[in-house]
């Protein structure tokens, strides 16, 4: 299969290169050939996150130019854990990990082809790591590693004065040692990552030097941050996960859909396979008229189609519009409808008490301050269940109205609603 000649110059229009090893040499091998390269995630919680997705669609990125794919997941070092600034980990039970394993290696695998001419291999460090004897590890790879330029670790340097253990002081070596026996198994010569992964990064290229004189290359994506510099991928109900369970994709669709305007060039960049054409258009129609928000709402179809596929976006998207009045609430799946509500805010009645009438309905939901505030409201027009506009202030949603046998939707004005759930 040829490779694309250009990857390369595309990666780094997207923002995608912050470092690298001697990029003439890189570019050269990845124009001379298909490279096997790899990239790893670590099992530390149950689903992947948004970091983790600017390290799956640089993979992809790579496989569709040509070069081939090893994706490990750590079996191992999830056991672990790549030292924080903050603080020692929590370690996990091997049980934990061995479950984690499991649902990351499943996450990964739909976004990444498995057959053809550069098809991925998904491997699993615990499988070389289990077995390996301490001794056997200390001398082996152990003694390539000068104490010195691993104390040098940003990360290892900002822990040293509150303490950090021999465990995730070591973590360095474990990655690295991945990166020599993926060049030992299969010809790997290529890892890339995050940018707080750097030093492990070289870690791997140096070991593979010193250990077998071979010659391996190293890039790393940067750290995707909101305009005020601070971190994406955290939400009030926390991380931005990829897996539906733990974060919806009508959540998912509204995160990308409220991004800032200053970033959101940068994350079509990073995140959508679309042309520099297609970007390039999108950012100056954005710069002309960003009251309508048309790079967001691409943005948010964009990598809510690539992660949950493109019919829970049309959900998502439908979920909004008849929220915000402009579509049927009935002709929403119970999950979406669920989902969305109870992103928005929701109030659960006991099923046995009856449905209560409108007045109360806003105040319990807190659309309204009091039950006066919320028959002024009914009598200015501005009361809405289903949305249906109620009139009387004493009306009582009937069962029959309850969607999905269990939800109302109400809304007071044009912008302001939240979920009723008889339980």
């Amino acid at each position: 299969m040829s490779v694309d000649q250009n990857l390369l110059d595309d990666l780094e229009w997207r923002g995608l290169v912050a470092h690298s090893t001697d990029r003439d040499a890189l570019r050269e091998a990845l124009t001379s050939g298909s490279v096997r390269y790899y990239v790893g995630f670590d099992p530390t919680a149950p689903s992947l996150h948004m970091g983790n997705l600017v390290q799956i669609v640089t993979a992809m990125r790579l496989q569709r130019a040509g070069h081939t794919p090893f994706l490990l997941v750590g079996g191992a070092t999830g056991m672990i854990g790549d030292p924080k600034e903050s603080g020692e980990r929590t370690l996990n039970s091997l049980d934990t990990v061995k479950d984690w394993t499991e649902r990351v290696r499943g996450q990964i695998e739909p976004f990444l082809s498995f057959e053809g001419p550069n098809a991925a291999t998904m491997v699993n460090n615990y499988d070389w790591t289990s077995a390996l004897s301490t001794i056997d590890f200390l001398r082996d790879i152990g003694k390539h590693f000068p104490v010195n330029r691993m104390l040098a670790r940003d990360v290892v340097r900002t822990r040293l004065d509150a303490g950090i253990s021999y465990t995730e002081f070591s973590y360095v070596l474990l990655q690295s040692m991945d990166f020599l026996e993926l060049h030992r198994r299969y010809g790997v010569t290529l890892q890339f990552g995050g940018s707080d992964q750097w030093g492990n990064l070289t870690g791997g290229v140096e070991l593979i030097r010193r250990a077998d004189g071979g010659h391996a290359h190293a890039f790393a994506t940067p750290l995707v941050t909101k305009a005020d510099g601070t971190k994406y991928g955290k939400t009030e109900g926390g991380a931005l996960w990829l897996d539906a369970a733990m974060m919806s994709p009508y959540a998912f669709h509204q995160f990308w859909l409220n991004v800032e305007d200053e970033k959101v060039g940068e994350l079509l960049r990073v995140f959508t396979f679309l042309e520099r054409e297609e970007i390039a258009a999108l950012e100056a129609r954005h710069a002309e008229q960003p009251f309508r928000r048309e790079a967001q709402q691409v943005l948010a179809d964009e990598v809510t189609t690539l992660v949950h596929g493109p019919g829970e976006t049309e959900q998502a998207k439908a979920a909004a519009r008849a929220l915000f009045g402009s579509g049927d609430v009935t002709a929403l799946s119970g999950a979406t409808l669920a989902a969305a509500l109870t992103e928005a805010g929701a109030v659960e009645l006991d099923a046995a008490a009856g449905l209560p009438d409108v007045v109360e309905l806003l105040t319990l939901s807190g659309l309204a301050k009091s039950k006066g505030e919320a028959r002024r409201t009914v009598a200015e027009g501005g009361a809405y269940v289903n949305n249906v506009r109620i009139d009387d202030p004493a009306h009582v949603p009937a069962p029959g109205d309850l969607i999905d046998g269990s939800w109302l939707v109400l809304r007071r004005g044009k912008k302001r609603f939240a979920g009723v759930r008889l339980a």
